[in-house]
């Protein structure tokens, strides 16, 4: 044989080792790529003609079942979307019995605003903010597991956090027979029109939790 076939076997088996060596590296940036995708903050897809939403419940709720530190989690600054981010001092939200605020054995149930996300679509004279949000309820001294029911409200505000409208919306959580803990995630769209030489990041969206029930702190 003279080593024919090796001989011809050879070249073949360097570009087959080539060959796999470059699928490798491709799967691990397309692995690399995924996890920065899940990871990194959503992105505006305002310069894109076909907008597919990246902001999900799913997602959302996967955020914050791995978050223990209780920290609201802002993606980072796009100027030209408005922001999303939870309105201050409305992070957390305490249910009592009726006549007992403040009162740390009366707690029935307190909520938790832990991450928010938005992406953009930016027309001339107006824009489509898609915002989600999600967070968690612990059980208190005086609560049941069960469905708990939180309000909330969504801002949008000027530049100068002059508040233009306000939508109310509530939040339907269960918390388990076996965990203390519930968690929740919602994702909301809404529209509104641009000022006449206003940016669309001089607008600001914020979330936060409704004060006003009786028997909340």
């Amino acid at each position: 044989m003279n080593g024919g076939p090796l001989k011809v076997c050879r070249p073949v088996l360097a570009r087959c080792a080539r060959h796999t060596v470059a699928l490798a590296v491709l799967a691990a940036v397309l692995s690399a790529c995924g996890v920065s995708q899940i990871t990194s903050p959503f992105r505006s897809k305002e310069k894109r003609q076909d907008w597919e939403p990246v902001v999900s419940e799913a997602r959302l709720l996967e955020a914050a079942r791995g978050d223990t530190s209780g920290q609201v989690s802002v993606e980072s600054a796009i100027t030209s979307c408005p922001r999303f981010s939870v309105w201050p001092r409305d992070r957390l939200l305490t249910v009592y019995d009726v006549g007992r605020v403040g009162d740390g054995l009366a707690i029935q149930y307190r909520g938790e605003l832990t991450k928010t996300a938005r992406e953009c679509q930016i027309q001339p004279n107006h824009v489509t903010v898609k915002y989600g949000f999600a967070g968690r309820v612990l059980l208190g001294p005086r609560g049941r597991p069960g469905p708990v029911r939180m309000p909330v409200k969504i801002h949008l505000t000027d530049r100068e956090r002059n508040i233009i409208s306000t939508q109310t919306m509530t939040i339907d959580v269960t918390i388990p027979a076996d965990n203390p803990v519930g968690y929740f995630s919602a994702v909301r769209e809404t529209s509104f029109p641009l000022a006449p030489g206003v940016p669309p990041g001089d607008y600001k969206l914020f979330i936060a939790f409704d004060r006003s029930a009786p028997g909340t702190g």
